[in-house]
C-alpha cells in the first residue's frame, strides 16, 4: 500500500526533533476550526477540541469532540491505514457492491 513507510516514519519522528512537514514533504494548510494545520495529502481531516482530560494520568484516556471534518471527493473510497498499537497496522478500503439487493 502506498505511503506505509512514510506513515511509520512520521509516527517514529518526534516533532521536537524534526519538522515533519518539511522532512516528509507534506503540505500544510490552516485548520478551519482549530489552530493545528491539516495535511493536504490526507483524504480525510478531523479537527478536534479537547473536552475532558481528567483521566489522562493513570488511564491515558481523553475525550475529544470533532468540531470540523472534511473528506476529499477523490478517491471516492480511499484505502485507509489504522495503527492499532504494538506495531500493528490495518488497512481498510475494500468496497463491496450490493446496491442491486436494496430497495430504492
Amino acid at each position: 500500500m502506498d505511503r506505509i513507510d512514510e506513515a511509520i516514519g512520521i509516527g517514529n519522528t518526534h516533532g521536537e526533533v524534526a519538522d515533519k512537514f518539511e522532512h516528509f514533504r507534506l503540505t500544510a494548510e490552516p485548520g478551519q476550526a482549530v489552530a493545528a494545520p491539516r495535511v493536504v495529502e490526507c483524504p480525510a481531516h478531523f479537527e478536534w477540541r479537547l473536552v475532558d482530560d481528567r483521566l489522562v494520568d493513570g488511564q491515558n484516556f481523553v475525550v475529544f469532540e470533532v468540531v470540523r471534518s472534511n473528506v476529499a471527493p477523490v478517491p471516492a473510497y480511499p484505502k485507509t491505514l489504522y495503527y492499532t498499537g504494538d506495531g500493528v497496522l490495518r488497512v481498510a478500503g475494500q468496497t463491496i457492491e450490493f446496491s442491486e439487493q436494496f430497495l430504492p
